[in-house]
């Protein structure tokens, strides 16, 4: 399904919506450029899970985990590893194991190492609009 939204707000509201129909083990794979909202839209998934703390992204600490909601959120940014075999040295297996939902910024670094059932958020500017976005989410339907 396809979304505008015309404001960081609007793509939290977006994330939030999809946190309501996510269960444990749930992968959410972003695709999109610098600057999309990739990091917003998982500000919503951790406000629609309960989570009411700060959230940033992890793109030097290549993993930010998020405690204390509904389900815990594992936020992994794949900028700037080198593929699959990366994010398996840092634990991945064992994070689709402890029962939250792994949002993964920059997916398609590390594409194999997603389970089937994923759920894909791409994120693209939408023209004419200065901060719009078209997010389209495949895998999933929201509320």
């Amino acid at each position: 399904m396809e979304y505008l939204s015309r404001s960081e707000a609007e793509t939290e509201a977006l994330g939030a919506r999809l946190a309501a129909v996510l269960s444990p083990g749930t992968v959410v794979a972003y695709r999109g450029g610098l600057g999309m909202g990739k990091t917003a839209f998982t500000r919503g998934l951790a406000r629609g899970l309960g989570f009411s703390g700060r959230v940033t992204s992890p793109t030097f600490t290549i993993v930010n985990e998020y405690e204390g909601g509904r389900l815990p959120l594992f936020h992994f940014d794949m900028y700037r590893l080198a593929g699959a075999d990366d994010l398996f040295d840092i634990g991945w297996e064992e994070y689709l194991d402890r029962g939250g939902v792994c949002a993964v910024e920059w997916s398609e670094q590390a594409e194999e190492a997603l389970p089937p059932g994923s759920v894909l958020v791409s994120i693209a500017r939408a023209e004419g609009a200065e901060n719009g976005r078209i997010i389209t989410i495949e895998g999933a339907t929201l509320p």
